[in-house]
């Protein structure tokens, strides 16, 4: 099977634990070499943060064990990468909107 190599994910956190050690909880899972976490959105009870995961081969279901341990619920994966090589996404023609 392909290796995961980035997932970003919306996640839904409680304030506790900050968002500092949710990454580095998140950063320890099976595969993952970094975490990049930016807060979306706060309100009184919970923060909406995206998640990027790196890795070489990340084991997403630990990911999300890790995750919901701390809290949090994935809302939505929004990028993943899979395969031998990691693909960054490219503008296509379609995406231009006219001037």
């Amino acid at each position: 099977m392909a290796p995961i190599r980035r997932l970003v994910l919306d996640v839904l956190k409680p304030h506790s634990p900050s968002t500092v050690e949710f990454a580095r909880q998140v950063s320890s899972a099976s595969g993952v070499v970094g975490v990049n976490a930016s807060l979306l959105e706060t309100d009184r009870e919970v923060q909406n943060i995206r998640l990027v995961v790196e890795g070489e081969a990340i084991d997403d279901e630990e990911v999300e064990r890790r995750i919901e341990s701390l809290g949090g619920t994935v809302h939505s994966i929004d990028e993943v990468v899979a395969g031998e090589e990691m693909v960054e996404p490219r503008d296509q023609p379609q995406d231009w909107l006219p001037p």
